[in-house]
This record gives structure tokens, sequence and C-alpha cells, in this order.
């Protein structure tokens, strides 16, 4: 079951946390890993923290040159934040995460949780690709991880839940549940939301990427299904048809 999921790091600045990472995986049972837009990237420097279990999962890493492409096959993004507050609300724990997350993957969908850079995590913007934010709890004021650490982490809860609610090889048990939406559908459909919301003047142009903060949430937070997608898509249509009718409204979009 584990093998549906993904751990990406975005922009990892030293090779060093990518091996430590790598091991971490290999620990939990994780076997995919991919890198985003790596700026110095050295397998070399990497595979004396990753040791021989880890090494597999160096040899076999993915690249790829956005956050976007990454997760662009995933049911569910899980993004990492030690930051919280302003639009970062809905925050939920690595205990939290990993019972949803193995629903999921018991229901054959592909769950992608991310990393960001080590000096700065991930912005506003990356978040926005995430279906939910997972905050990993400190003590005090102390609550920088190594990235490598906060990998183990997430790993072992989900690792940990898969083999606490299934059988002895992880698998949840319990009815599949119905496709959800992948990341690139969600994607799709925010763009189209976007545009229709524009045309009935129900965000404002001025912003609209800031407006749509709060629909990006709602609609993670609920669990979105292929079939609701449908749906969804289909309503965006007819209200532009309707717009188109009676006049749209200029605006970015």
């Amino acid at each position: 079951m584990l093998d549906a999921l993904s751990i990406v790091l975005f922009r990892p600045k030293y090779s060093e946390n990518v091996g430590a990472a790598a091991r971490a995986c290999a620990n939990m049972g994780v076997s995919r890993l991919i890198l985003v837009d790596p700026p110095a990237f050295a397998i070399d420097r990497a595979r004396p923290m990753a040791t021989s279990k880890g090494g597999l999962l160096l040899d076999a890493l993915e690249i790829v040159p956005t956050l976007s492409e990454a997760v662009a096959g995933a049911e569910v993004v899980y993004g990492t934040t030690a930051r919280l507050g302003g639009w970062r609300t809905g925050v939920i724990t690595p205990e939290q995460a990993a019972p949803e997350a193995c629903r999921t993957l018991a229901g054959g969908g592909k769950v992608a949780v991310v990393f960001g850079p080590e000096d700065a995590g991930l912005s506003n913007r990356e978040t926005q690709l995430c279906s939910r934010l997972v905050n990993i709890p400190t003590a005090g004021e102390a609550t920088s991880l190594n990235l490598a650490q906060a990998v183990l982490l997430l790993c072992y809860e989900i690792f940990k839940a898969a083999h606490a609610t299934g059988d002895a090889d992880g698998r949840v048990a319990g009815p599949t549940p119905s496709r959800a939406a992948t990341h690139a559908e969600r994607e799709a459909l925010f763009a189209a939301l976007r545009r229709t919301l524009l045309d009935i003047d129900f965000i404002k142009p001025d912003n609209p990427d800031y407006w749509m903060l709060p629909v990006r949430r709602f609609i993670e937070r609920v669990g979105l299904k292929r079939q609701e997608f449908n749906l969804l898509m289909g309503v965006c249509r007819q209200i532009d048809w309707a717009v188109s009718r009676g006049g749209r409204k200029d605006g970015p979009r």
C-alpha cells in the first residue's frame, strides 16, 4: 500500500539531507522519493547519509522541474508547515493526517507529502497546491526540524496507521471508497471556478488568487470525489453559458 505514497522534497538545499530523508523513507517502507528543482543536488554527497537501503531510493528517485508536476497524479497532497496563522488554517498534525492518508491509499489512490526548502519551508504559493497542511508540534519556540527528521515523523505516522488498522502488509481493512479527484483534476476545477466567480462578480479582479484561497481550502477539506468534480465542472460550464447570453464582465481570468 505504501508504494503509492510519494515523499516530495521541494527545492532541497543540501544533498546530505536528501540522503538522510531517503534513509528515513526506507526505514518506513516508502519507496518513492521525488525532488523538485533541487538547486545543487549531488548524489555522491547524499549517498553516505542514505545507507544501503536508502541508497536504493536515491538510485530510483525522480527529479522534476515543478511542484505541480510532482503531485499531479496524487488524490491527496499534504504540505508541511512550521508557520501558522493567516490563510494557513485547518492545519492538522501528522497523527491526524495518517489515517486520512491510509484511507486514500487503501482505496487505490495516490498520496503525496510535500516538504519545503530547509531555510524557508513552503511559501503561500506552494501551499495552494496542497490539499491539507500538516504541522509537527514542537516545544516552545524551537519549531524548526531537520528535513530528514520531519520526513521520518510523517512516514512513521503513516506506517503506524497502516499497520494498526490493516493486515500485516499494511493494507487497511474496509470497503474500497470511490475514487477521489486527483490534484490535476482539482486544479482544473479551481481554474474553472476562478473564471466563473469572476464572471459573476463573486470575487474581485484586483487579486483573484487571494480571494480564491478560502474556496480552495473548502474544496480540499471536503475530499472531492471524481463524480463531484464532474458535477461542479458542469455547474461552471452552465453558469458560463448563462453569463455569455446575458453579457460577460470584463476582467483578468
